[in-house]
């Protein structure tokens, strides 16, 4: 959608300045899954929760990943124009999420984190995929989200995660971690931010952020970054863990125990499972 009727020369400009606050088009790009990416990635233990991840080679949440980055390759050039001049932006949902990075781009540490989780937590109310779009498992961009005010879990996360990149936080800091909740039965998605060495969850069930190594009650399943999804590898609890419950970290491409949750048991090739009303 054209958002300015300006000439081709100063759309070019505003772009240019645009791009650069943003950062790269190539962080987000789909093409970003390259085979060194890849390999420089898997295995590492400095994820959220400390466990091990690895590249998977295809899968829903691949596909669906793909397709978010495809809307946020459009969303971006309207962000910019809005950026260059934002007396004569016509989209209200783009004012409004900038409004957000902005409040929070002056601030620093902790508070920038705090002030995105809670701004987004309050500018979206819960809403299933099933009664906004008759549909199971839509993964909206911020810019389709803040119009319609509403979305689910993965939807507050993605419009987190993108806030928290433009408001200057480096994307080696930022993931979307999707988990199993353990006691409610169900599937969760939310932003995670690493501030100081330590990975803070962002979700839209509260306003306070919770460190990850005080997480009860759920078992990550899968991370996403700026490169695209990692599995995460799991093994039996250890003894020395009590009341955890998550796995620790473990060799990549190590066998999943019987009796263990692992992502196949849960359809993540359909993604049925992230939708609500289960997790609102």
């Amino acid at each position: 959608m054209r958002i300015f009727g300006h000439s081709h020369a100063w759309r070019a400009v505003v772009l240019a300045c645009g791009i650069a606050w943003f950062g790269p088009p190539t962080e987000l790009a789909a093409g970003a899954l390259d085979a060194t990416g890849s390999s420089e990635r898997a295995g590492r233990s400095t994820e959220p929760f400390g466990l091990f991840a690895s590249t998977p080679s295809g899968g829903g949440v691949r596909a669906k990943w793909l397709g978010v980055e495809r809307k946020l390759d459009d969303e971006r050039v309207q962000l910019a124009l809005c950026v260059g001049d934002r007396e004569r932006c016509a989209s209200p949902a783009a004012l409004e999420f900038l409004a957000i990075v902005d409040n929070a781009r002056a601030r620093e540490g902790r508070a920038r984190l705090g002030e995105i989780n809670r701004a987004i937590n309050l500018a979206i109310r819960p809403m299933s995929d099933p009664a906004q779009y008759g549909a199971l498992d839509v993964w909206s961009s911020p810019l389709v989200t803040f119009p319609r005010g509403a979305g689910d879990c993965e939807d507050y996360a993605i419009a987190k995660f993108i806030a928290l990149r433009q408001a200057g936080v480096s994307p080696d800091d930022l993931r979307i971690v999707i988990m199993r909740d353990t006691i409610r039965d169900e599937n969760h998605a939310v932003a995670a931010a690493r501030l100081d060495g330590r990975w803070l969850m962002l979700d839209n069930r509260r306003m306070a952020m919770v460190d990850d190594t005080h997480v009860r009650n759920y078992r990550p399943l899968f991370s996403i970054d700026q490169y695209g999804p990692m599995q995460y590898v799991y093994e039996p609890l250890r003894a020395e863990q009590p009341g955890r419950d998550i796995a620790p970290s473990v060799a990549p491409n190590s066998p999943v125990q019987s009796g263990l949750i692992s992502p196949s048991n849960y359809g993540v090739d359909s993604l049925d499972w992230l939708s609500p009303p289960q997790h609102q």
